[in-house]
């Protein structure tokens, strides 16, 4: 493996360590009377800024962000970057990112701020794949929303990318609610939402269809089918009216590294019983990699939609739609099914309070394939979500980025179930089978596909906060990947009100 022998780089990847422990650590440090959910205050950001890359190149980057205050005037959460114009569609950065607020004169607020993740793409020089981006934002408080101007700076360390801009951004006031964990459960009985307000999750597979003659970026002809796999997150804004995020990426078609990060809006009106549903969806985002023609990375989708409901909590859902690169010539028909899953109380009724866990860290897959050259070690950061069916159980949902390796767009989603066990006073252990799609940064993933067996063990920290080491395997189902993996994560757990 080649190691960043520079002070500054490994000054920068100790940083990126640190940063996604800290923000799970800072977000315990909340407290509320014992027979009360808890409640802090939360930020959806959206902004648009124009960076310049060497040969003074220009690309559009859109970061899209999801902030808590776990401190009066500290803000932490995930984000997203990604490319929506110029060159490099399919430049992808994910990470974290700490923001002090503080309120200057009435509606007038300053932010200053450091995101830190990895990423790359659209063939950036981005190197192994770290980005650094320190921000002021100056905002205005217009009631509904906030908007204002950004001066920032984004650098890839190990890279050459290092440009300085303005740019805009717009900030939605929101709720972050749960249930500390270690109390005893208090039944939702409000009319609002829990955690990060989202009414039911989706997994998705399916596959673009692209037109006979279609080509890539690279002038080759692109596959008759692309399969890829994702998830979609949706919030009811009515009770026929729903809004969410969806990212996918290639599981099958020789098009690996291809993935695409979207917000969607849509209406679904039930037939009949309820049992049965029809209604349609547009998403607009960001997608490329994988020799996909997006051009600069701007990806527009509309589909029409129907749904049958298994059981209470349970249904299928069917979609065919069209997908068009304004900037590119991608354009093609699609068709998804999805597994969607209700996660509120019915109407009406108290909710019990479901155990959640959030894990940030960082991740080393030894020896990985690649697809020009030896096999070589690169490291990501990771972001997990996992929901609890009960004591023991567990589903969960999970996306890695390489910053270190030489293998800055590597990118992989990965879906899939476990246990957790308690060995002991604050011991845990842990097993989980996982599948999603993986590609790109030059890793032979083979048509995208991937498997990963994980073991873990844990320590907890306080109730809401425990340190976690991992090893497993992952394994492309058609390529030459097939390392072991270690992964070092921290968890904060909380509650939240789903069904009983």
């Amino acid at each position: 493996m080649k190691s960043l022998r520079s002070p500054v780089q490994r000054l920068a990847q100790r940083a990126f360590a640190v940063g996604l422990g800290v923000a799970p650590c800072l977000a315990v440090a909340q407290f509320a009377p014992p027979d009360e959910w808890l409640r802090a205050p939360a930020v959806a950001r959206i902004g648009y800024e124009t960076i310049t890359l060497p040969g003074e190149e220009r690309l559009g980057l859109v970061g899209t962000t999801y902030l808590i205050e776990v401190r009066p005037g500290l803000c932490v959460g995930p984000a997203v970057y990604g490319a929506a114009s110029g060159q490099r569609g399919g430049f992808f950065t994910l990470g974290a990112e700490a923001t002090l607020c503080t309120r200057l004169v009435g509606p007038l607020s300053l932010q200053a701020g450091l995101y830190v993740g990895g990423g790359g793409g659209g063939a950036a020089p981005v190197g192994g794949g770290l980005m650094l981006r320190p921000h002021v934002d100056l905002l205005w408080d217009f009631g509904a929303f906030r908007a204002g101007i950004a001066a920032s700076k984004v650098r890839f360390p190990n890279g050459q990318i290092d440009s300085s801009q303005l740019g805009v951004v717009f900030d939605m006031e929101l709720d972050f609610r749960y249930w500390p964990v270690g109390r005893t459960a208090m039944p939702w009985t409000d009319s609002g939402r829990t955690g990060m307000g989202v009414n039911r999750y989706l997994a998705v597979g399916g596959a673009y269809l692209p037109r006979s003659g279609s080509t890539g970026v690279s002038g080759a002809a692109l596959p008759s089918q692309i399969g890829y796999v994702g998830a979609r997150a949706e919030a009811l804004l009515a009770p026929n009216v729903y809004v969410g995020l969806e990212t996918n990426g290639a599981a099958s078609g020789g098009v690996d590294g291809y993935a695409e990060f979207l917000g969607t809006l849509g209406v679904e009106v039930p037939l009949g019983h309820d049992w049965f549903a029809l209604g349609g969806r547009v998403a607009l985002g960001m997608g490329g990699g994988g020799d996909v023609p997006v051009g600069g990375g701007l990806l527009a989708k509309a589909a029409f939609a129907a749904s049958v409901r298994l059981s209470r909590d349970i249904s299928l859902g069917l979609e065919a739609g069209w997908a068009y690169a304004p900037q590119g010539s991608f354009s093609a028909p699609f068709a998804s099914l999805a597994l969607r899953w209700a996660l509120d109380p019915a109407p009406g009724q108290p909710g019990a309070v479901v155990r959640e866990h959030w894990g940030a860290g960082v991740e080393t897959f030894h020896d990985a394939a690649r697809k020009v050259g030896p096999s070589e070690s690169l490291q990501s950061v990771s972001f997990k979500y996992t929901r609890f069916l009960g004591e023991t159980l567990y589903l969960t949902g999970q996306v890695q980025s390489a910053y270190a390796g030489d293998a800055g767009a590597f990118i992989a989603g990965l879906f899939g179930g476990g246990g957790q066990w308690r060995l002991g006073e604050g011991l845990l252990a842990g097993a989980e089978l996982l599948a999603g799609a993986a590609g790109g940064g030059g890793v032979d993933t083979g048509g995208g596909a991937v498997v990963k067996p994980m073991a873990f063990v844990g320590v907890e920290m306080t109730p809401a906060l425990s340190l976690r080491l991992g090893a497993g395997w992952v394994k492309a189902v058609k390529g030459g990947l097939d390392s072991p993996v270690l992964d070092l994560t921290m968890v904060f757990a909380f509650g939240v009100a789903g069904r009983p």
